[in-house]
């Protein structure tokens, strides 16, 4: 008999453990500005979805399909040497000295987020905001606004 409840109670505590793994394993929806503070992160260790064509699955972690799509577009169709992005487009500069970097909390309605994005460049303050939507993915960038009211959007499909 004290074998039977010690077999009951290991099955127990086992079959706890593993779901206490398997709940742990699965991925929590990230939050709009944790997606865009990771897409800095990477674009900074030189992992950037933009300018790169090894993985398209890179560009599509961080934008939704139709942004993802004029982005790889751009970088695997460039006929020149430079694409419709000659700038750094998550400091919205070619050249960049950044100062007082700030990820501003992101301000959602409903499956529409956005999050700004503040720092000074050369001692020039700038604000970029970044516009996203919820997916079946997860959030994922739709735009990026910058200052003089123009956006990657409008940038990748100018001719």
């Amino acid at each position: 008999m004290k074998s039977a409840k010690f077999v009951l109670l290991a099955l127990v505590f086992f079959s706890t453990i593993n779901l206490s793994a398997e709940l742990r394993a699965q991925k929590r929806p990230v939050a709009p500005d944790a997606l865009v503070a990771d897409l800095y992160r990477q674009h900074n260790r030189k992992r950037s979805p933009f300018f790169q064509t090894r993985s398209r699955a890179l560009v599509n972690k961080y934008f939704n399909q139709s942004l993802a799509n004029l982005i790889w577009k751009d970088a695997t169709t460039k006929k020149e040497e430079v694409g419709a992005l000659d700038g750094d487009p998550l400091y919205d500069a070619q050249d960049i000295q950044i100062k007082n970097f700030v990820i501003g909390k992101a301000s959602m309605e409903g499956s529409i987020a956005q999050v700004p994005v503040s720092f000074e460049n050369f001692d020039k303050k700038v604000q970029i905001n970044f516009l996203l939507i919820k997916t079946p993915a997860g959030w994922r960038i739709s735009d990026i606004s910058y200052p003089g009211g123009y956006t990657l959007k409008r940038l990748l499909t100018s001719p």
